[in-house]
């Protein structure tokens, strides 16, 4: 008879996890930025990433790009509107090309109410029992999405030619969470 292992639930730690972008300012170089506010859950049968699924909100008033200024900009109706849309999610629930070392996940982003479809390429970095005896897993991921997709679509022309911010954004995940 064959022993089925229970599916797991795993909630994101936010002080051992980070959620960052880069983005393209005047055509050649790269703000950075990441939020500081976010929750949510991975669940999975522990050793088979097929079955991962997740959900993750994001507070948008926490965006930090090392500016406050610019940081202002970005929360304002130019951006991400947050007084409207105060939170960005993300919902994965499909994995492909699972490998040893990680595996893409195909999720739903929801920006400014606006969703869309998005992968992400996942690196697995284990599973350690932390010095409290809780079991965490931990993950790497990015991908890239189009702002204007989600309605992010203030810029400025340059005399120079070309835009002051670029479409393409950047998305880093690094993401540690203990099983519940």
């Amino acid at each position: 008879m064959e022993t089925q292992t229970a599916t797991r639930t795993y909630t994101i730690d936010p002080s051992h996890s980070q959620i960052s972008f880069k983005v393209r300012h005047l055509g050649f170089s790269k703000v950075r930025g990441r939020f500081t506010g976010f929750e949510g859950t991975v669940r999975m049968t522990p050793g088979d990433f097929s079955t991962l699924e997740t959900d993750a909100s994001v507070e948008l008033e926490t965006i930090n790009t090392g500016d406050e200024k610019r940081d202002a900009h970005l929360r304002s109706d130019d951006f991400f509107s947050i007084e409207q849309h105060p939170t960005m999610t993300f919902k994965g629930h499909a994995v492909s090309d699972v490998s040893d070392e990680g595996f893409k996940l195909e999720g739903e982003l929801t920006i400014r109410g606006t969703t869309k479809p998005v992968v992400l390429d996942v690196t697995y970095l284990g599973e350690a029992t932390d010095p409290w005896g809780g079991t965490r897993v931990a993950f790497e991921a990015k991908g890239k999405i189009n702002r204007k997709d989600f309605g992010l679509n203030w810029n400025q022309a340059l005399e120079t030619g070309g835009f002051l911010v670029g479409d393409e954004v950047e998305i880093e995940l690094e993401v540690q969470a203990v099983q519940q």
